[in-house]
């Protein structure tokens, strides 16, 4: 029986029973590989874009028995699918950017997909972004930690199957009197994750402040105006994250460092 890492196991949660998959970039094809033993997607698609990772999801798909369910293709992103193949596209481990461009340069695959589940490693506003854009909406989000690293999944749907709008999702969030998260904030932190504010998104963030601080301290070794500019831009930042934090509690047990 196939064994997924937490990070997996919260997206594999996200594939409704009885879809059709793409996995796409899809890491020896683990994911598919074990919702088709569970019985939840009825048949997969495993794409990958190099020769290596094909043949190793190719060996894993053999190894388990699942040759007739789970069909391994060599491609670039969604060049991997015929239209209205699937229902449901998991996209995970990327970063944002390249998960967004995935999705832009294949919009046209897309025909037929009622879900995407999408993970990125850093980069997460991008994600967002394309999602509102291209009329997706965000339906939940959640964070996690595995082996020291934060990861943050995202689940959307088409407007048809929402019982939301996007209006709903990126309203803007009064933290306290006098501070609103804007859209603009939200698509930064997170419209879900900012109200639950849990201690891994916290950590997240606190660790956000601290790189940018070095930034903001190597910065002010320069003596050019851009610098100074870029400088005062990235206080703003550092003063609004922390705004943010502090009025947003954590609402679950302390976190453990």
């Amino acid at each position: 029986m196939i064994r997924l890492s937490q990070r997996l196991q919260t997206i594999a949660k996200e594939v409704p029973a009885g879809s059709r998959l793409a996995d796409i970039g899809s890491d020896h094809a683990l994911l598919p590989s074990f919702l088709a033993q569970q019985g939840i997607i009825t048949g997969g698609v495993a794409g990958e874009v190099n020769e290596g990772p094909r043949d190793a999801a190719v060996r894993q798909v053999r190894a388990a028995g699942l040759s007739k369910k789970i069909d391994v293709r060599l491609g670039d992103g969604l060049a991997v699918l015929e239209p209205g193949e699937v229902d449901v596209v998991t996209i995970a481990g990327m970063g944002g950017v390249l998960i967004a461009s995935i999705l832009e340069e294949g919009k046209a695959k897309l025909m037929g997909v009622g879900r995407l589940i999408l993970q990125p490693n850093v980069g997460e506003p991008a994600v967002r972004q394309w999602l509102l854009d291209n009329g997706w909406v965000l339906i939940r989000e959640q964070i996690l930690e595995e082996d020291g690293k934060r990861y943050e999944v995202l689940t959307a749907v088409t407007a048809e199957q929402a019982d939301r709008t996007n209006e709903d999702v990126y309203r803007p969030q009064e933290l306290r009197p006098g501070l609103t998260a804007d859209r603009e904030l939200l698509l930064k932190l997170g419209p879900y994750l900012i109200r639950e504010a849990s201690p891994v998104w916290h950590d997240k963030w606190r660790d956000e402040v601290k790189k940018l601080e070095m930034i903001h301290a190597r910065l002010g070794q320069s003596e050019l105006e851009a610098s100074r500019e870029k400088q005062a831009e990235i206080r703003r930042e550092i003063e609004g994250i922390e705004e943010v934090l502090a009025a947003c509690t954590p609402k679950d047990k302390p976190s453990s460092h």
